[in-house]
């Protein structure tokens, strides 16, 4: 009951501040203009951020307040959303905001979470006669803040289709939250739930056609909780086999990344520069629609999902 009513309660705030939302970005002109790289042909409110930080933070600040791993989540997420914000009103005025940055203050804010106990604290190798190795403090900090960094990044990069984004982050979420309780990590399978309640709120206005975008604000603050809770609820003690399982989990944003830097390296160009050549661009390209698009990489989320349950549940049997 715990978990349903923070499920319940975060989709609700979510669902029901969105058109508030809506009016707000509407009457401001806080709107996403359409250009050469973009599908939809209108002009359409950005401001959706509002609502999944909104919805997130005040669910979990019910829920976890006592957990520290909320107080870190909370506050680096505050800079990863205003962050997304400033970026986000660049863009509606035809600007963009420079990459380097934006990727300084992303790295300040996932550098906030191990100082709350959200970091990778060492890895478990079998057969060695000191089964678990410690990392030293400056290892922990890099490896959490070059997952954070990279998660916050890949899901941004997702954020191109209607509803991608939103319900790639609830299956990934999903996966995350039976991980976490496997484990034993209660405040992040309650994170995991909030987070799942939130992006299908959200979910509900974003699906094709969209009515709202949730912007960079509301896409790297999904990357962001998501990597953090991968941290805490299944990166943090971990062993070798045991490592792939997040990664799995957050299988849909990774593969995206990595084809599309893959491509970009290969054609010379930088990798921030946004263009039209992500799977769902492809596979649009290809004749699905975005209902279809969307939908394929949805299940290809599950899949990925479903083999990183498989992968901890075999690894929880093996003795």
């Amino acid at each position: 009951m715990y978990y349903i009513a923070a499920l319940a309660v975060s989709f609700v705030i979510v669902y029901f501040s969105v058109p508030y939302v809506q009016k707000l970005a509407l009457r401001t002109g806080f709107v996403d203009i359409p250009n050469q790289r973009k599908i939809h042909k209108d002009p359409i409110p950005l401001l959706g951020g509002l609502a999944i930080y909104g919805g997130f933070i005040v669910t979990a600040a019910i829920f976890t307040h006592r957990a520290p791993e909320f107080w870190g989540i909370t506050l680096g997420g505050l800079i990863i959303f205003v962050l997304g914000i400033i970026d986000d009103f660049y863009k509606t005025r035809k600007q963009d905001l420079s990459a380097w940055p934006k990727f300084l203050i992303q790295i300040l804010a996932a550098c906030i979470l191990p100082i709350f106990g959200v970091s990778i604290q060492g890895v478990s190798i079998p057969f060695m006669a000191h089964g678990f190795i410690f990392f030293p403090i400056w290892l922990r900090v890099f490896t959490t803040v070059v997952w954070v960094v990279a998660i916050t990044n890949m899901m941004n990069f997702l954020d191109g289709v209607d509803g991608l984004a939103a319900g790639i982050a609830a299956i990934s979420a999903t996966t995350l939250f039976f991980i976490a309780l496997v484990k034993g990590h209660v405040a992040m399978a309650s994170l995991s739930i909030i987070l799942i309640g939130t992006s299908l709120g959200f979910l509900r206005h974003n699906f094709h056609p969209a009515r709202i975008f949730m912007g960079d604000a509301g896409a790297t603050f999904l990357g962001y909780v998501l990597a953090a809770i991968a941290v805490g609820g299944a990166f943090k003690s971990a062993t070798l086999v045991s490592m792939v399982i997040p990664v799995f989990a957050l299988g849909v944003p990774i593969m995206d990344a990595f084809y599309v830097i893959f491509r970009r390296f290969k054609e010379n160009r930088p990798i921030y520069i946004a263009d039209k050549g992500h799977t769902f661009h492809y596979l649009m390209r290809s004749g699905l629609s975005q209902k279809q698009t969307v939908t394929f990489l949805y299940l290809l989320g599950i899949c990925f999902s479903l083999v990183s349950i498989v992968i901890l549940l075999v690894n929880n049997k093996t003795p």
